[in-house]
């Protein structure tokens, strides 16, 4: 696609954006294939790590730095500080021009109220929990890939985690709403989706694993999964 886009208009910038982790099935963007494709036809790469940071790669530094792309010069990586970091707002990184030029052009940014000094020392502290107990990334996926292999075991189809997101297909809309609610109601809250956040056929309920739950925790969350699921 990029290939051809780029042969209709080749003095036209191109810039591909992309997920690090899909937040629906949570499974990993190949990064490094898309960084070469990028480079090979001379458009810039944009990696939203909000999934990634906190959980993928060593000591969780985020799926750009798993794939080797961390300070790369024509790669920008955006990522939240409300989910793995546990505050509100979010960071832009790349080249010094890059954040120079969003600083003095981006209307959201100019318009924009400052982050609070809460929010900014929540994240910092997040950051240096993590870099002080790194095997944390680590436990939020182990956690991931055993409620995976408990649900599956089960009957239940769910997409491979790749990193904390666990999504769990539902046989339609209505079964997923009564799903989720079912869940709750047993004292589990997990995310539910369903048309037209995503498309036809493929509703599902979604769990985000979290490296503080202990084994009893993910073998009780996973059988009220199995034990609320509806009937395919």
């Amino acid at each position: 696609m990029l290939d051809g886009a780029r042969k209709e208009d080749p003095a036209r910038r191109a810039l591909v954006v992309s997920d690090s982790v899909f937040s629906v099935d949570g499974d990993v963007a190949p990064l490094t294939g898309l960084a070469a494709a990028c480079r090979a036809h001379g458009a810039a790469l944009v990696v939203d790590d909000a999934h990634g940071l906190g959980v993928v790669g060593d000591g969780g530094r985020g799926a750009p730095y798993a794939a080797g792309l961390a300070g790369a010069p024509d790669v920008v990586v955006t990522a939240t500080l409300s989910k793995s970091l546990g505050s509100q707002g979010g960071v832009v990184l790349g080249p010094a021009r890059v954040i120079e030029h969003l600083v003095n052009t981006a209307r959201t940014f100019i318009f924009d109220t400052g982050l609070n000094p809460a929010a900014a020392g929540a994240a910092l502290a997040s950051l240096r929990l993590l870099s002080r107990e790194p095997e944390r990334a680590a436990r939020a996926r182990t956690v991931a890939a055993r409620l995976h292999a408990r649900l599956t075991a089960a009957g239940l189809s769910a997409a491979r985690p790749d990193a904390s997101v666990v999504s769990v297909r539902a046989p339609g809309p209505e079964q997923a709403v009564r799903w989720a609610a079912d869940c709750r109601a047993a004292g589990l809250v997990v995310g539910c989706f369903r048309p037209p956040s995503v498309p036809d056929g493929i509703s599902r309920v979604r769990l985000t694993a979290r490296a503080d739950l202990t084994d009893q925790q993910v073998e009780e969350a996973a059988d009220v999964i199995v034990g609320t699921a509806p009937a395919a």
